[in-house]
């Protein structure tokens, strides 16, 4: 008998590799620019680039390292991250309806999308109302 092994690529395959991710990382902090619901707490950053750029930076590390990508993250744990903000469950949503917003721009297909939102969901207890 025979065994098959499946080329199965991962997520960060999918993605299209570390300069995807970057693009799609800053069409969703514009999208979050945008979006009333929670612009109010992305907005600031405007007048903050280097430290726009190090979020950004730490979003395509973190987001790169958890797809299966071969850069590390060196930034803050997620609770950390977003302690003192007291995110609502709406704002969440919100956040994630930008990133599938994106994710549909860039023509990414269902399983990626599913799995983008199961790693937000994943990700979620971590984050609001913290």
């Amino acid at each position: 008998m025979e065994t098959v092994t499946e080329n199965i690529a991962t997520l960060y395959e999918r993605f299209g590799g570390e300069d995807e991710i970057t693009a799609i990382v800053d069409e969703v902090v514009e999208e979050h620019m945008n979006n009333p619901a929670v612009s109010a707490r992305f907005l600031p950053y405007k007048d903050r680039p280097e430290y726009l750029a190090q979020v950004k930076r730490h979003t395509v590390n973190f987001f790169c390292a958890g797809s299966g990508g071969p850069q590390a993250y060196e930034g803050r744990d997620m609770t950390t991250t977003h302690r003192g903000m007291n995110i609502n469950p709406t704002e969440y949503m919100n956040v994630i309806d930008d990133i599938m917003t994106v994710l549909d721009r860039h023509n990414k297909d269902e399983q990626t999308k599913n799995d983008v939102l199961a790693i937000q969901y994943s990700l979620k207890d971590q984050m609001i109302g913290k």
